[in-house]
This record gives structure tokens, C-alpha cells and sequence, in this order.
């Protein structure tokens, strides 16, 4: 089946680009036009990924994005006509997947949109071994599950995906390169960016006291450690 793609922006012109060049691409598209219709929409077709103008009447997209959010885990890539750094940190922050700078062409967007996809899947070799269990933290591999003192903390896919290679590596120090092109792909090699902001979600959500982590720990210059033990 075609992969569902949902497309909010308010400029017409944008929306034919990317309806165009998505279903080019083999994905079914459908669109909205500003902000409240984007969540409307979204209720009702349950698509398989968004992708979401920050700039838009009525509800703008960092608020869609956060709204979203609260509910479901499907894959948000965020558009905007401006090149500023606290925007895509922002847009990250709020649990967006990925960020794209307009203007952007046509090859960009469609590798943009199958890597995160792809990192949404559950692949071919996820471990179906025993859980990892660190004091209150408890991860289920085989049903990509994880819970701190017994309450399960909801992950999106990417920040999933993150933890189980650090865990997987345990003990050993992984480099900003090796987990951005294992996590995200080779496109991502130079967006450190997103690592920081990913591990600095994953440890809101999983460390008793993240301002000073005792799992997720950050080796300056180099990369990430998890570390089994204190």
C-alpha cells in the first residue's frame, strides 16, 4: 500500500510542489491549508506522515506540531522559509522529526521523506532478545517498549531508535558521526544538531535528574556513552 502523506501549508504553490513531486515519488497526498484543518485532517485520515509549514493562519505548526505530539507518534517533518537555527532547535524540541529550509528541491524532499519513514519502521533485525534493566529504567526489545518505575514512557521512533544503539553499545563511547548515520542515515552525517536535541529529549523523559545523567552521558567532542552502571 501507498505510503499517506499529509501536506499543511497556506501557499498554494507549495502545496502543488510537494503534491506533485511526492506522488511522483509513490505516496498518496492530501493537504491542508492552514493549522486547524492540518489537526482536522490529521484526526480523520491518520496518515502515515506529516509534513508541516511553521508559518500558518489560524494555528501555526509549532503548536500542530506540540498538539500532535500529545497523542500520536507519526513522523513530522517541519518546512520554513527561514534558515534560523532556533527554529529547527525548537521544532526538534517539540518532537518534530526532521527540518527542511525552503526553498528546497525536489531530491532533497523525497530523500528527506523516505529516511524518516524509514526510521519509523520496525526493521528486519530488531533484537528480540531479553530486556535491558537498570535500576527503575526497563527496556523491551521485542516489543519496543520502555518504562521508568514501572510507567511506560512514550517514545517516538527516532528517540527509540537512538536509545536502543546506545544501549546496545553500552559501555562504549559512540561519535556524533556513527549514531547520526545509524540512527538517521547518511544524509544526517553533518547534522550534530539533531543528536543533541534527541539526547537531550531522551533524558527528559528517562533520567531521574537530567541537568546530571547517570545513564545517557556526554563525552565533550567525541559523542554519547550509556552506561551500565554508576
Amino acid at each position: 500500500m501507498k505510503k499517506r502523506i499529509l501536506v499543511a501549508d497556506d501557499e498554494l504553490n507549495i502545496i502543488k510542489f510537494l503534491r506533485s513531486n511526492l506522488e511522483a515519488g509513490g505516496f498518496e497526498v492530501m493537504a491542508a491549508t492552514d493549522g486547524a484543518l492540518a489537526i482536522n485532517t490529521f484526526e480523520k485520515e491518520l496518515p502515515d506522515l506529516v509534513i508541516l509549514d511553521i508559518m500558518m493562519p489560524k494555528i501555526d505548526g509549532f503548536e500542530v506540531c506540540r498538539r500532535l505530539r500529545e497523542w500520536t507518534q507519526t513522523p513530522i517533518i517541519m518546512l520554513s522559509a527561514r534558515g534560523d537555527e532556533g527554529d529547527k532547535i525548537k521544532s526538534l524540541d517539540l518532537g518534530a522529526d526532521d527540518y527542511i529550509t525552503k526553498p528546497f528541491g525536489a531530491g532533497e524532499l523525497i530523500a528527506r521523506v523516505n529516511a524518516v519513514l524509514r526510521r519509523s519502521e520496525v526493521g528486519a533485525n530488531q533484537p528480540t532478545g531479553p530486556a535491558y534493566t537498570r535500576d527503575d529504567l526497563v527496556i523491551n526489545f521485542a516489543k519496543r517498549q520502555v518504562s521508568v518505575a514501572g510507567n511506560e514512557i512514550k517514545l517516538t521512533p527516532t528517540e527509540y531508535n537512538l536509545l536502543q544503539e546506545l544501549v546496545l553499545n553500552a559501555g562504549k563511547v559512540l561519535t556524533h558521526i556513527y549514531l547520526l548515520n545509524k540512527v538517521w542515515g547518511p544524509e544526517y552525517r553533518e547534522e550534530t544538531e539533531y543528536l543533541h536535541v534527541f539526547a537531550r529529549r531522551l533524558r527528559l523523559k528517562l533520567e531521574p535528574n537530567p541537568a546530571v545523567p547517570k545513564y545517557l552521558i556526554t563525552v565533550p567532542g567525541v559523542g554519547y556513552q550509556f552506561q551500565n552502571a554508576a
